[in-house]
C-alpha cells in the first residue's frame, strides 16, 4: 500500500482525483473524509491542505503528493519532484493596481510588495537587482493595494479575471507552475514498484489527452503525400476501400499540430476526416 496526499479541495484537487481515476484506480470520495482507500489498486488517498503536502512527503508521512510547483519550491522542496504532470497550469506574477505607470522591474525598487510567495518572489527580485519590502499575506493578497498595505502584490494568475476585478493589472510573470507529482526518497522496493506502476498509467492517460486519432480516405495515389504528413506511432493503418483506388488511412496526430495537418491533409486530397479521442495510449 502506498500513501498519496493531495489538495482536499479547489480545481487542483478535482483534477487530480480525475487523473486517478482515468488511471483505473476506484475509490470512494467525500467532502466529510479526509483519506480514503482505493478499491482495486493498493493506493491510500490524503486529503491534506496544498501548503503542508511537500512537508508530509519530505518527512515520510506520505509516499507522495500532487501538488503545485509554486507550493513545492516555496515550501524549498524541489528535490521531491518525479514528474511534472501538465495540468493546473498557472502563473505566479507581479500587478500593480491600473492607474500607476509601470515601465520595468526596476520600478518596484523600494516599494512594499504583498505575496503570499516571498521565497519565490524574493529570488527573482534578487536576479533582477531590485530590493523591495516583502509583506508575507496567505490570502486575498489583491485587495492590498486598495488597503494602502502595498504597492504591489504578487501571487498566482489562471485567467487574470480576479486582477482585474480588484483594479490591478499584470506586469511580470515571476514562475510558471503546473501540478507535479513528487515522492518520498529512500521508498521501499514494494512501494517503488507501486510508484512505477502508478507512473506508467499516468503516462499513458497524458499521451492520450495530447493525442487525437484521426481516420480519412484518400486516393490511392495520394498515399505518399499522405505519409508524409501522418507518421503515425510508427506508420499509419491503411485499408483499401470498396472504391477501387482508394484507401482508409488511420493515425495518431498531436493535438496540437491538428489543425495545420488537416488543411494540408485535404490539399493532398483526402476526404471523410475523422477525430475521435484516445482514452488511454501506451508507448
Amino acid at each position: 500500500m502506498i500513501r498519496l496526499a493531495i489538495q482536499k479541495s479547489g480545481r487542483l484537487s478535482e483534477d487530480s482525483l480525475n487523473l486517478i481515476r482515468e488511471c483505473g484506480i476506484s475509490f470512494v470520495s467525500s467532502t466529510y473524509k479526509l483519506k480514503t482507500e482505493a478499491t482495486n489498486f493498493p493506493l491510500e488517498i490524503l486529503f491534506l491542505r496544498d501548503d503542508d503536502i511537500p512537508g508530509y512527503v519530505q518527512d515520510g508521512v506520505a509516499d507522495l503528493g500532487i501538488v503545485g510547483q509554486n507550493v513545492l519550491v516555496e515550501a524549498g522542496h524541489p528535490d521531491l519532484e518525479v514528474e511534472a504532470l501538465g495540468f493546473s497550469k498557472c502563473r505566479l506574477s507581479l500587478a500593480v493596481p491600473r492607474g500607476v505607470n509601470y515601465t520595468s522591474v526596476a520600478d518596484l525598487q523600494g516599494l512594499n510588495i504583498a505575496t503570499s510567495y516571498p521565497e519565490i518572489l524574493g529570488r527573482y527580485l534578487a536576479g533582477e537587482g531590485v530590493q523591495a519590502h516583502l509583506h508575507t499575506i496567505s490570502g486575498s493578497v489583491e485587495i492590498a493595494p486598495s488597503i494602502g498595505l502595498a504597492d504591489a502584490i504578487c501571487d498566482i494568475v489562471s485567467s487574470g479575471s480576479t486582477l482585474l476585478g480588484n483594479g490591478l493589472r499584470e506586469v511580470e510573470t515571476v514562475f510558471r507552475s503546473e501540478a507535479v507529482l513528487i515522492a518520498t526518497q529512500n521508498l521501499s522496493a514494494e512501494k517503488q514498484e507501486i510508484l512505477d506502476q502508478l507512473r506508467f498509467r499516468m503516462q499513458a492517460v497524458r499521451r492520450a489527452r495530447r493525442n487525437k486519432y484521426i481516420i480519412l480516405n484518400a486516393p490511392q495515389s495520394a498515399l505518399e503525400a499522405v505519409y508524409a504528413l501522418l507518421p503515425g506511432i510508427k506508420s499509419p493503418t491503411v485499408t483499401p476501400l470498396a472504391e477501387e483506388g482508394w484507401v482508409s488511412v488511420q493515425s495518431v496526430v498531436n493535438e496540437d499540430d491538428f489543425w495545420h495537418i488537416t488543411g494540408q491533409l485535404k490539399a493532398v486530397g483526402a476526404e471523410g476526416i475523422l477525430v475521435l479521442p484516445i482514452e488511454k495510449m501506451i508507448s
